[in-house]
């Protein structure tokens, strides 16, 4: 029966939504930063055999034969043409829908539909690109997904101040953010073991390719040069954070440091290699999983008011949190 109980404790800890409003603002932002820069070449990008970069059809075909399932941006291409509308008409509709998407995230305006919205689109743009997405696409649809199922809306979006909801209940938010916990132990641990497989890491061959080879080579050949006997060492470094994540995150006496660790590597991959994208997603992820209200730290209460219930989960907090 402990042993039930613990279990039970670990994955329905009573849960500030203060977690939630940092996926919520922290996706709108990306999802912002995601399609504006895009605006004048969207079209470009996602076009027909005639008009895009590459051939939008082609990579539809390719996925078709993975599963017809698979959402894409030429369902939104048909849907239009049966109502007499143009292919760059549909291209246009999916940027405006998806950058509406992220303001509305951003400012906590129908929280929901607008994550779900986000979600379908920033995939369908995703898997339509093909070669043109790269691992920050997946994880920003990793993070919409996890929103998108979240009891939303959290306490400090505009949707909750302009029409309060009904209580959420604690548990169900410890629930959802500790599924996302979860999920990021598996990505880092399997990430950092596929990587101390490899040589590439350990004598930093890797390190130096990614730093030097185009498009990713923002800094100067030369002071990469001049680090070169470093190089080996980081590549351990990064192997051991990101294996250790898994285990170092959830003690609170290494929690702070292991967070801590995993950020500034985020933040040195965003700044040394251009991947402002890739390092603010994982930064909203981490912070969002680990950062704000630790497990069982604060407890909801009566939601539509904003007054803490007193000593409602304490007990449960308490120990959740060892």
């Amino acid at each position: 029966m402990k042993v039930r109980e613990r279990v039970r404790e670990f994955f329905l800890p009573a849960e500030s939504d203060s977690w939630l409003t940092w996926l919520r603002v922290g996706l709108g932002l990306v999802i912002v930063l995601y399609t504006w820069p895009l605006r004048s070449d969207w079209s470009y990008l996602f076009g027909g055999s005639d008009k895009g970069l590459v051939s939008r059809q082609l990579f539809e075909v390719l996925l078709s034969t993975q599963s017809p399932l698979i959402p894409r941006l030429g369902w939104l291409v048909f849907l239009c043409r049966q109502v007499g509308g143009s292919e760059g008409f549909a291209l246009s509709l999916a940027w405006s829908l998806l950058f509406a998407a992220g303001l509305l995230l951003l400012a906590g305006l129908f929280s929901r539909p607008a994550a779900i919205v986000a979600w379908l689109l920033q995939l369908s743009s995703a898997k339509s690109g093909g070669l043109l997405s790269y691992g920050a696409d997946n994880l920003i649809t990793i993070g919409l997904f996890y929103l998108m199922i979240a009891p939303l809306p959290d306490r400090r979006s505009l949707e909750r101040w302009r029409r309060p909801a009904r209580g959420i209940d604690p548990r169900m938010s410890g629930l959802h953010r500790r599924v996302l916990q979860i999920h990021l132990c598996f990505i880092y641990f399997f990430g950092g073991l596929t990587k101390s497989l490899g040589a590439g890491w350990w004598d930093g061959s890797n390190l130096w390719r990614a730093l030097t080879e185009p498009p990713f080579n923002v800094l100067p050949t030369n002071w990469v040069a001049a680090g070169s006997a470093l190089l080996p060492s980081l590549g351990i470094l990064v192997c051991l954070i990101e294996i250790s994540y898994a285990f170092l995150i959830w003690p609170k006496w290494s929690r702070r440091t292991v967070l801590f660790g995993i950020c500034a590597m985020h933040i040195a991959i965003g700044l040394m290699m251009g991947m402002y994208l890739f390092a603010l997603i994982m930064l909203v992820l981490n912070l969002a999983a680990f950062g704000p209200a630790e497990p069982g730290q604060k407890a909801i209460g009566s939601v539509a008011t904003g007054r803490p219930e007193v000593g409602a989960f304490r007990p449960v907090c308490s120990r959740a949190s060892d």
